[in-house]
């Protein structure tokens, strides 16, 4: 028992004995690592990839404790008997507390069946600093499909010291995913899906008659998708029932009004919660906005209009940091851009062949024309840390040498299929992410499908003009509802607006390659006095790139309400191609880069 903490947090604390095991991350497959992740905050390469020279050189006096200290292997979820009020349990190290709380499944008619019972996975990191304890603060790190609690234990600390040590911090993985059952699977087996995986076919414009083979694909996969034995949850998975999960949590907490934190989907999920109970609405961050009209209704599509700006950006700061920092350097930009070019149409027809060795890949590979495609859509999310190692494969590859371009992710390549561990359905797991769950959610917000393949091609044509860069890539978005029939109980479409209690703070990168500027502009117009703050940086979400100012600004915001000036504009604390200097006396600015060095460790395994 935690009697101490419970006078000021709700619910009870206990502590479970410990054991091997059930508490190891899940592998993702391949479909989240490159087919439905580029709907998503597609995948980055780990730290260890960066150059000594140009990588983090951080020395932190301030260093929160890291995920890779929290023993994730000797717990289980299991062990947590679910109930219909919130009971804390000690768990991973006595670092967290754990929940299993049984909602319903259909929340406009609930049910005592079991078969209408939903196990809501929830993760608490708590407060530090209790004198002028504040209560909870809710996260979600994006998807649709990411794991709250993976996300909390990979940056939870580092959220709290920004927001300030007197907030618990709590996420949950919503319905579909991880350690919330029940959970949405499309395969009966990991192998299943990694043998799919392997048709792929590739970007959908790679070679002619592609965009017909990845169309049925599609609708075959979701035809699969709606067979499954999970497939009861696919008409309760909207995220109208997320938000409804959400204000039972924090009701159950003992708390009335939200204080949340979202990304990228996460910013949907604060959205609709927003418009359904805005008085309840103490504190809201949207960091890296969806549209949600956009995602909703269709009304228009923006989510690519800054892809190019950022991919310009490359361009840009490859010639500002000339030839010893940018392995593509040419006198001007626009040569920069045409050697890339040159490079992508000459992979199309002569793909590199990369040998099997010890180190991997166990068997051949072929990087082709779509891994270079599929890689460069990556590298626009996190620019600071991706530009130059990006710069660096390209140009091993003019020179038909593939490791480099391995090396930045590994994971892309499948060369085995026996080493995946099938966790079963019933089974708690811990995941950053699960790629079956973002089409269910995503479909399940979205009006019906009834796209045939003549109108996608004539889709995939408008993107292209909105992004020469990747908006090929990105068409993925839209094929993953072709061929799905059900259709969620509970939607919520709109109105997207409310007088919410206290204003909303949505934060903006200057260039966002899938939540664009515009987007948050379009979001705080339903909200009165909302304000956007501008990070005047690349990539996706305030997270890509340190930002002191940034993250004061939201400090305050949490701490004591304050919200910038309408127009206020932050600058990055680091450009591309930059090395990052050490930082020791600042725990903010030492935290900021930390957070962005975790955020890229989370998205090489979790998407948008």
């Amino acid at each position: 028992m935690s009697q101490p903490y419970a006078s000021h947090a709700k619910g009870e604390a206990s502590s479970l004995p410990y054991d091997t095991g059930a508490g190891r991350t899940a592998r993702l497959s391949e479909p989240w690592k490159f087919l439905a992740g580029m709907l998503a905050a597609l995948l980055v390469f780990f730290f260890l990839f960066l150059p000594v020279d140009g990588s983090l050189t951080l020395v932190n006096r301030f260093a929160t404790p890291r995920r890779q200290q929290t023993n994730q292997t000797d717990w289980k979820w299991i062990e947590i008997e679910p109930s219909r009020t919130l009971r804390w349990h000690r768990c991973y190290n006595n670092t967290y507390d754990c929940a299993r709380l049984d909602v319903p499944l259909d929340w406009l008619d609930p049910s005592d069946n079991p078969q209408g019972r939903v196990h809501l996975g929830i993760i608490r990191l708590r407060a530090t600093e209790l004198d002028d304890y504040r209560g909870p603060l809710f996260f979600n790190p994006g998807g649709p499909g990411g794991s709250g609690v993976a996300a909390l234990i990979n940056r939870g600390a580092r959220l709290q010291t920004i927001a300030g040590k007197n907030y618990d911090i709590i996420s949950f993985d919503p319905r579909g995913i991880g350690t919330t059952l029940p959970r949405v699977e499309c395969w009966e087996s990991a192998e299943q899906s990694l043998l799919w995986d392997l048709q792929d076919p590739g970007v959908v414009d790679a070679h002619p008659g592609v965009i017909f083979d990845a169309f049925a694909r599609a609708t075959a996969l979701s035809h699969i998708c709606e067979q499954n034995n999970s497939s009861r949850l696919l008409s309760y998975i909207s995220t109208v029932s997320h938000a409804r999960d959400m204000l039972e949590i924090l009701h159950q907490t003992g708390s009335d009004k939200l204080k949340y934190w979202g990304f990228s989907y996460g910013t949907i999920l604060g959205g609709v919660f927003a418009s359904m109970y805005p008085e309840k609405v103490e504190r809201l961050v949207s960091d890296g906005s969806v549209d949600y009209k956009e995602w909703f209704l269709h009304t228009h599509v923006n989510f690519l209009r800054d892809t190019d700006k950022v991919m310009a950006a490359f361009y840009k700061y490859c010639h500002q940091a000339g030839p010893t920092r940018c392995d593509l350097y040419e006198p001007t930009p626009e040569a920069i851009e045409e050697r890339l070019a040159n490079l992508l149409e000459h992979i199309r027809q002569h793909p590199v062949i990369l040998s099997a060795s010890e180190s991997g890949p166990s068997v051949p590979q072929l990087i082709t024309w779509s891994r270079v495609k599929q890689q460069l859509s990556t590298t626009l999310y996190q620019p600071l840390y991706m530009f130059r190692n990006f710069a660096a494969a390209t140009r091993a590859l003019e020179e038909g040498d593939g490791r480099p371009f391995y090396q930045l992710n590994p994971g892309n390549f499948i060369s085995s299929v026996c080493s995946v561990e099938t966790i079963p359905s019933d089974v708690p797991r811990l995941e950053e992410g699960n790629s079956n769950a973002f089409p269910a959610i995503l479909c399940a917000d979205a009006p019906p499908s009834d796209d045939t393949v003549e109108v996608f091609v004539k889709f995939v044509d408008d993107l292209l003009n909105i992004s020469s860069a990747v908006g090929d890539v990105l068409a993925l978005f839209r094929m993953a509802c072709v061929g799905r029939t059900i259709r969620p109980k509970w939607r919520f479409a709109g109105p997207f607006r409310g007088n919410t209690s206290y204003p909303i703070l949505y934060v903006a990168n200057i260039a966002d390659n899938v939540t664009p500027l515009v987007s948050a502009r379009n979001d705080s117009e339903g909200f009165r006095g909302s304000v956007v703050l501008v990070q005047n940086s690349y990539g996706h979400t305030s997270l890509s790139s340190p930002s002191t100012c940034t993250h004061g600004y939201i400090r305050a915001y949490f701490q004591n309400g304050t919200l910038p000036e309408p127009g206020t504009v932050c600058e990055p604390d680091y450009l591309p191609f930059e090395p990052v200097p050490m930082v020791a006396d600042d725990e903010l600015a030492a935290v900021s880069v930390e957070l962005s060095k975790e955020s890229l460790r989370f998205l090489s395994e979790l998407k948008f």
